[in-house]
């Protein structure tokens, strides 16, 4: 959004607010509050917004959750998204860019992960995002709709004015954090007996920045496809605590635990396909750079956005 706004866009936000904050809205943008899951509210904000394109980022996104929860997530994640997409045909608006995850591949075949390897999601969560990928698909040929889908890695970081405070927090480098802040005892490692050097999961973390410029991008795309995005490069848990460490200047307490259920041991992007296609050019490579960016946010918003 942030971006956005600062390249000129003209931009309307559509939450339900149940986990967003309304001021992690830009005060530039209109917020119109309203559900997804309620497609007269979705039909009203298009009119009113007239928007050229929609940017869909709403969905449950807890792995564990939804491994209790499926109904939850196919209710919102699909049955939502095609609340979107229906209200979308109906008012004439035909470009769309989804954030999807790359929990749609489940546990690869090797890695990195390419675009082309088989997508076999091991929870709800996973599932529910390749479901909405499909019916895009179909969208697609049967009505013209548009449609670039982003599947996420570790997306961390903050800007300036923006950064992550979710309510139930489940992000790692947010935990970290509130532990090196004094606000936590400690973090929690979930599993240190994967089969990865250091026995912990291994992740690639993705800038928001770099995130909101693949969006950018993607609205200009010639026509639909689906991109892996992630710097390539992966690190394991008690990696990005060490970088953590280094960053605040703190010492991290960590407190071992068994693995969560739906948990891959190792996700990593081959982002190819996207920077050759889209001109995509991550700027934020090393782990260090993006913990000292959410470090500096949070040390300014010790309460986060105090709602």
């Amino acid at each position: 959004m942030e971006q956005m706004l600062d390249a000129g866009h003209r931009v309307t936000v559509f939450d339900n607010l149940s986990e967003g904050h309304r001021l992690a809205v830009d005060p530039r943008a209109k917020l119109v509050t309203g559900d997804l899951q309620e497609r007269c509210d979705v039909e009203d904000a298009l009119e009113g917004a007239k928007p050229d394109a929609v940017m869909h980022f709403a969905a449950n996104a807890l792995v564990g959750e939804s491994m209790t929860n499926p109904s939850k997530y196919f209710r919102n994640n699909f049955v939502g998204g095609l609340n979107l997409i229906d209200a979308m045909m109906a008012v004439g608006c035909k470009r769309l860019v989804f954030s999807s995850t790359c929990a749609t591949f489940g546990i690869p075949e090797s890695v990195p992960i390419d675009e082309s390897m088989p997508q076999r999601p091991i929870n709800p969560y996973g599932e529910s995002k390749l479901h909405f990928e499909k019916a895009l698909r179909w969208y697609d040929e049967i009505h013209g709709l548009k449609y670039v889908a982003l599947r996420y890695f570790n997306a961390a970081g903050a800007s300036e004015r923006f950064g992550e405070d979710h309510r139930v927090e489940t992000h790692l480098i947010p935990n970290i954090l509130k532990v090196a802040l004094g606000q936590k005892s400690h973090v929690d490692i979930y599993g240190t007996d994967y089969p990865t050097p250091d026995g912990t999961c291994i992740r690639d973390y993705i800038h928001i920045r770099d995130l909101a410029e693949a969006h950018m991008l993607a609205l200009n795309a010639e026509r639909s496809a689906c991109y892996n995005l992630g710097t390539g490069g992966g690190t394991s848990v008690r990696e990005v605590i060490e970088a953590c460490e280094r960053v605040s200047g703190k010492k991290i307490t960590v407190q071992e635990k068994p693995r969560r259920p739906g948990d891959p041991p190792r996700l990593v992007a081959a982002s190819e396909k996207v920077r050759k296609e889209l001109g995509w050019k991550p700027q934020f490579q090393e782990i260090e750079k993006i913990v000292a960016s959410a470090w500096a946010w949070h040390v300014a918003h010790p309460t986060g956005y105090g709602d």
